[in-house]
Order: C-alpha cells, then structure tokens, then sequence
C-alpha cells in the first residue's frame, strides 16, 4: 500500500458523498440501494476501514461489516476508487477488517461476482453443504 494512504475506522470521517457515489454508478451490487439506504447501511455498520490519501484526505476506499459482536460477520461494500487500484489498497483494506480488528476470530462471510483472488488469500472459498442462503425478493 502507499506511503501516502492511510487506513482508519472511524465511521465520523466516512465521506458519505464518496461512498453513495460509488455505490450508486460504479458498484455493480450497490446500483439499487437509495441514498437512505447507504446511509443507514453505514449507521448500522458494525465496523468500516476506509483509506484515505494523506495528502489530499480523499477517501478512496472502503469496506463495511455486520456482525453479531461474537462470532460471525459479514463483508461487504469493499471498494477501492479506480485511480488507487493496483497498489495494494484493498488487499490492506480487507486484511484490516478481517484479520486485524475484533473480528480476527469470526467466520466470514461476502459475496461477490468478481475479486475471488483477493477474498481466496484470506481463506475465503465456496461454502460447504451446511450453508444454506434466502435470495434478497424484489422490491415491492
């Protein structure tokens, strides 16, 4: 990761114009979620880790967990803005959700339909036949 980028979890400097932004027209999975959504999404966060350039203070990633506090959590919303890929930012972001904080114990959970290397370094793979998921219904 770059010396000018620095990871912090405080959900009071999340830049929430940043992150609905992103959700709302770059994030295949975030594009049908409102701006309420998000917004509640992040108030009810169990933990964020967003980096942000030293220099500037622009927030040019992110990630978001919820968990029950004890054994279980589930990861979501991990993004790193396009100018700031390749550079190790999500792999920092992931790794400070997961394996640094309260959760280094936890069993992890996430979905995604792309960056299965990543998740696969944190020991991330298909479940096994005990897990059984309900598909989110339309919107009504």
């Amino acid at each position: 990761m770059p010396d000018d980028v620095e990871l912090d979890t405080d959900p009071q400097r999340v830049d929430v114009d940043a992150l609905w932004r992103f959700l709302s027209e770059e994030a295949y999975w975030g594009r049908s979620r409102t701006r309420t959504d998000v917004e509640r999404q992040l108030a009810g966060a169990w933990r964020i880790v967003a980096a942000y350039e030293r220099s500037s203070g622009r927030m040019i990633g992110f990630a978001r967990a919820v968990s029950d506090g004890v054994a279980l959590a589930y990861l979501a919303d991990v993004y790193v803005e396009p100018s700031g890929r390749g550079q190790g930012i999500g792999k920092a972001l992931v790794e400070e959700m997961i394996e640094r904080g309260p959760g280094a114990r936890f069993r992890w959970m996430l979905h995604t339909a792309d960056a299965h290397g990543l998740y696969q370094r944190f020991g991330f793979a298909p479940p096994n036949g005990t897990y059984l998921e309900r598909p989110a219904s339309p919107r009504r």
